[in-house]
């Protein structure tokens, strides 16, 4: 599970931020959102991002893929630039290294990882284990000129020569250490354990625009629990959905399609060379049964509303999430939803969630109306500053002044005393213009 995540000079975020899902002193809500990994480690399910547009909610949950994909997908030429943006309203920050930090804890131990890096390479890069005290796994830095790797080990640490040698020499210098680690044959268990959870239990990204129908499709196909778990999850928001029908078809490869595929590189090559052999495609028609009046009727998924469909991924994603162990990030969460299911969809997962972390960004203020089902600690706010630079901060931030357990907190949003609402002009538009 996350325990805290830091990102500095990233996107909209100047300064160090800290998302952290360390659970504050209060019992209030303790078993619905607080899971205990250890005698004093009290670790939160979830977070909620408020905010005004442009304020950087989306950045904060863009800044942790983008570590994901550092630590996952390492680039294969050593002439290839990281694909991300510093903060660019300043006169310095586009030159300064970006800095991004993770706390978590698998397998019982805490790991640290921090990385430092600009778009030509990685400059800088620790790992951390708390076993149960804090101990350096590696230290990597890069000779900026040689563009060379340089490892150092913790001293409770030992590899032998020759593998040490080889994971410096694929660790290039635009790669982090886990990136040479998957590409070099070694047994390094530190190494194996933060892949493995970056692989596993953090999941990539999920936006408006994501397309999870062929996510939850590919799972049902995998699991026969998983079908029955997401129709469970549907039948409880109101859908009349009685049953999910998948049909695999194969259709004849229309004219220029191959080539289309092709030039696009949208298919690995033997898949490709597979569709051109047979000259036929593999497709997936999915479509919902609904009962009315004890009358089954058929609809295809396309002629569902955007809202079903939308909860039809979100409900693939909530199975996932209390049937495993895993944390999801998900950009707008109440995209197309109704607030009472938007509000259900919450609580299903602080209820039936065991060990899963849930990061959401949201415009829906109703939640916040209702303290009997949000903890203080699980709501966080962005705000831009004067210098259009992300500030993010909890709403257990604010002391009793502020915020009382008597405190409506929607209307104190509302006014802005607690930052993360839009400043907005007037309502005059120059008619001269």
């Amino acid at each position: 599970m996350i325990i805290n995540f830091s990102v500095q000079n990233f996107g909209s975020i100047k300064e160090k931020q800290t998302l952290s899902f360390e659970a504050e002193k209060s019992a209030h809500l303790e078993s619905q959102y607080v899971v205990t990994v250890s005698k004093r480690l009290r670790i939160l399910k979830m977070a909620l991002i408020y905010g005004a547009n442009a304020s950087g909610k989306t950045t904060v949950l863009k800044a942790l893929d983008f570590l994901r994909d550092l630590v996952l997908r390492p680039l294969a030429q050593k002439n290839a630039t990281l694909a991300f943006e510093p903060f660019l309203f300043d006169s310095q920050t586009p030159d300064k290294n970006t800095f991004l930090s993770i706390e978590f804890f698998t397998n019982e131990i805490r790991y640290l990882y921090e990385v430092e890096f600009n778009r030509k390479a990685i400059v800088e890069e620790s790992l951390f284990s708390f076993n149960p005290q804090k101990a350096l796994v590696f230290n990597r830095t890069t000779d900026m000129e040689s563009q060379l790797s340089l490892i150092t080990l913790g001293s409770k640490f030992r590899l032998d020569s020759s593998n040490k040698k080889a994971l410096e020499v694929n660790t290039l210098w635009n790669n982090t250490v886990f990136g040479g680690f998957l590409k070099t044959n070694i047994d390094f268990k530190e190494l194996n354990d933060v892949t493995d959870w970056f692989n596993k239990y953090l999941k990539s990204m999920v936006l408006v625009n994501t397309e999870l129908d062929s996510f939850v499709i590919s799972k049902m196909e995998n699991d026969a629990l998983f079908k029955q778990r997401v129709l469970s999850i549907l039948k409880k928001a109101d859908t009349n959905i009685s049953d999910i029908i998948v049909k695999n078809a194969e259709q004849i490869v229309p004219d220029g399609f191959y080539e289309l595929l092709k030039k696009q590189a949208l298919l690995p090559e033997e898949e490709l060379e597979k569709i051109r052999v047979k000259g036929r495609i593999s497709t997936v028609d999915l479509a919902f049964e609904h009962t009315v009046n004890n009358e089954k009727y058929t609809l295809p998924f396309e002629k569902e509303s955007s809202g079903t469909q939308r909860y039809y991924g979100l409900a693939g994603l909530l199975s996932l999430l209390i049937h495993s162990s895993c944390v999801v990030p998900v950009d707008e969460l109440e995209s197309s939803l109704h607030p009472d299911l938007y509000q259900h969809f919450l609580l299903l997962f602080v209820m039936n969630a065991q060990k899963s972390q849930l990061i959401a960004t949201t415009h829906n203020r109703e939640i916040l109306n209702n303290r009997d089902i949000f903890r203080n600690d699980v709501i966080w706010f962005t705000d831009k500053g004067h210098d259009c630079a992300t500030e993010l901060f909890s709403l257990a931030d604010f002391d009793s002044s502020v915020i009382r357990d008597t405190t409506n907190v929607l209307n104190v949003y509302k006014s802005g005393r607690i930052r993360g609402t839009p400043e907005l002009g007037d309502y005059h538009i120059d008619s001269e213009l």
